[in-house]
């Protein structure tokens, strides 16, 4: 059974169309508008199995926040609707993931109510004209629009580079673990509710 979904999202500050289509091998294409935030989500995509085709057209002349926050929105919105009701996904999903001199931590639950929670280093800086506090905007999005209790940490680092990508590659692993299939329990939800609100 393919997991897909398809959107369009238009605002006076963006014009994103996202496709995703989980659990593939299928190469993402990705045009943001910011190419360390194309490079992150390329990264992410591949790490968590999954096809991600975007375009963004943003008002990058006044900043980049606009299009980070909103790619975040939009891909949350896709992945809940891919996931539908939730029934036999894994819900839970974590990943530690080095990257040369940094380890970072992901861990989240399907759940839908959204919490979103960093723990490190102060992402405050700058990777080129990327603002390192967008990757925070997008993670707060990604987690409210899709409905994930999502925790980061960032354990140690120096590289800022490092730091985002082990970020980034985490939290695709940790989604593909999530969104798995648990053969144990069929095709059932995992919750003692009975559902995955």
């Amino acid at each position: 059974m393919e997991r897909k979904s398809k959107l369009t999202r238009k605002t006076s500050e963006t014009d994103i169309s996202a496709e995703l289509i989980l659990h593939t091998t299928k190469e993402s294409q990705i045009n943001s508008g910011v190419p360390f935030f194309d490079h992150m989500l390329l990264s992410m995509a591949k790490h968590g199995r999954f096809h991600l085709r975007l375009l963004c057209q943003g008002d990058n002349e006044v900043d980049d926040h606009h299009s980070v926050e909103d790619i975040g929105i939009a891909i949350g919105q896709a992945l809940k609707d891919a996931l539908g009701d939730k029934s036999g996904i894994n819900r839970f999903g974590e990943a530690v993931i080095p990257m040369d001199e940094t380890l970072s931590m992901v861990a989240m639950d399907l759940s839908g109510r959204p919490y979103y929670q960093y723990t490190g280093k102060a992402l405050s800086g700058y990777i080129g004209r990327y603002s390192e506090e967008l990757t925070g905007e997008f993670l707060r999005a990604f987690a409210t629009h899709a409905g994930i209790n999502l925790h980061v940490k960032v354990f140690y680092g120096t590289n800022k580079h490092h730091i985002h990508e082990s970020i980034f590659k985490a939290l695709g692993v940790a989604l593909y673990k999530a969104t798995a299939f648990d053969q144990v329990i069929g095709g059932r939800v995992l919750s003692t509710k009975g559902t995955i609100v």
